[in-house]
């Protein structure tokens, strides 16, 4: 098929502009369209084949639960089955944006590949005007992950949609860049003290300082995850990724060793290089698009510069260990 791209960073209340979009989720297919934190690949949530054509698209395992958007608060009430006080203390706080709550699903309501057959679902409102009037206008529950190719880092660009899934879907709506540049905090709403299964822009001492108590969880092998990034490898380019310390002599002759053996480098710091093949900038909304940039270099290698007082439960440092599988350069 034909992939269609409409701008609309400057359009984002013409009826015309979603016209198109709106008539392919209610007719089962998939739209690409800009959040505040990446770009989602969009399918009406309730229909089971239109969700099938996402993971087609992604090539993303059909075990991994995904994340559904709704236009309001009111909606997401209506498709759980309970929802908390602590829960609605959070929607009042953070929405619409960056937060993802875990809540009991509605029975019956979801396409059971859009659950992964669980009994909970993973709902937030976005805090970008395309996405809530793309929602407004389409009145159904959405299910979006990230617009990319599963495993591959996930696109805060509407080029970066358009590279990895030309001729895979009918439609991307193109409104710029991401604003955060980072996937949502999920945090599971039906396990007390509320744990926080993949951290984002909205962190744990926010969190906390509405409902009190939240747990972080341990990424657990081989059960069922409730939360996308949880099981596979996640945000990964095409050369290998190692982590190392961002001290200026360590990386240097990290370098220095590798180009000795014949390797070409490229590291991610906030501190550039001139010495390494090629050098992006590091940071929570430059992530995705510098490992992206990655592969469009030989690069053979690529060192990503962590500080030393670094917190381990940062999210970005949490995608970056993703990426590299959690190896670390010595």
């Amino acid at each position: 098929m034909n992939t269609e791209v409409i701008l609309v960073d400057k359009n984002v209340n013409k009826e015309e502009t979603y016209t198109q979009a709106v008539d392919i989720i209610r007719g089962g297919g998939v739209v690409a369209f800009p959040t505040e934190t990446v770009y989602g690949l969009g399918a009406d949530a309730t229909n089971g084949e239109a969700v099938s054509k996402i993971f087609e698209a992604k090539g993303r395992p059909s075990d991994n639960p995904l994340i559904v958007h709704v236009d309001s608060k009111e909606a997401a009430v209506q498709c759980a089955d309970s929802v908390s006080d602590k829960a609605l203390q959070l929607m009042d706080a953070f929405w619409p944006g960056a937060l993802t709550l875990i809540l009991k699903s509605r029975p019956d309501l979801f396409a059971p590949n859009v659950t992964a057959d669980l009994d909970t679902v993973g709902i937030r409102v976005p805090n970008h005007p395309v996405a809530l009037n793309l929602l407004k206008r389409v009145q159904l529950p959405i299910a979006a992950p990230s617009a990319n190719t599963s495993g591959k880092p996930s696109p805060t660009l509407g080029e970066h949609v358009y590279h990895d899934m030309e001729d895979k879907i009918p439609l991307i709506l193109d409104g710029g860049a991401t604003k955060i540049g980072i996937e949502s905090t999920v945090i599971d709403m039906t396990a007390e003290p509320p744990v926080i299964l993949r951290p984002g822009n909205v962190t744990k001492e926010q969190i906390e300082g509405v409902i009190g108590t939240v747990r972080l969880s341990a990424e657990i092998h081989g059960n069922a995850p409730k939360s996308p990034g949880m099981k596979y490898t996640h945000y990964a380019p095409d050369a290998p990724v190692y982590l190392i310390e961002d001290d200026n002599k360590l990386i240097t002759m990290a370098i220095g060793h590798l180009q000795g053996k014949g390797k070409k480098v490229a590291v991610l710091s906030p501190t550039e290089y001139p010495e390494a093949d090629y050098h992006f900038p590091l940071s929570a909304e430059t992530l995705y698009s510098s490992l992206r940039k990655c592969d469009m270099t030989d690069a053979d290698l690529i060192l990503a510069g962590v500080p030393a007082d670094r917190d381990d439960n940062d999210f970005m440092m949490n995608r970056l260990e993703k990426a590299a599988d959690h190896k670390w350069f010595s």
